[in-house]
C-alpha cells in the first residue's frame, strides 16, 4: 500500500493513494501499515480514494482506533467518499471517527469514546 505522510502539529496525516477498496481480503495491509504508526503518534487517515468499504473494512478501522486509544493516540479519518460516509454514519462510527475539520484531528476527545 502506497502512503502520501504529511504533518499537521502533532498529528500524522496520511493518505492511503492506491487503495480505492477497503473490503475482505484488502484492509490487512491498511492494519499493518497504520497501527505502527498509531502506537507512536496521533494520525489522520484521509480516505479520499476508497470508493468502497464493507464490514472487513470497518473492523479494520475499529482495530486501528482500537491501538490508538490504547497507547493514548488518536485516530481519526477525513475525506470519505459519500458511500463510504454513509456507512460510517449507518454503524454509528462517524462520532468517533470522523473528522469534522482537519484541525480537530489532535483533540484528545476522540479518545473518550470506546469503538465498541
Amino acid at each position: 500500500m502506497n502512503t502520501k505522510i504529511t504533518r499537521m502539529s502533532d498529528t500524522m496525516v496520511t493518505a492511503a493513494c492506491d487503495l480505492s477498496e477497503l473490503v475482505r481480503g484488502h484492509e490487512g495491509g491498511l492494519v499493518e501499515r497504520i497501527t505502527p504508526l498509531v502506537r507512536r503518534e496521533s494520525v489522520l487517515l484521509d480516505l479520499a480514494t476508497v470508493a468502497r468499504i464493507d464490514a472487513a473494512g470497518i473492523a479494520a478501522l475499529i482495530t486501528i482506533y482500537g491501538a490508538a486509544r490504547d497507547t493514548g493516540h488518536c485516530f481519526m479519518v477525513s475525506n470519505p467518499t459519500p458511500h463510504v460516509r454513509e456507512l460510517l454514519v449507518l454503524v454509528g462510527l462517524d462520532r468517533i471517527l470522523l473528522s469534522r475539520t482537519a484541525a480537530h484531528a489532535g483533540a484528545s476527545p476522540c479518545m473518550e469514546l470506546s469503538a465498541a
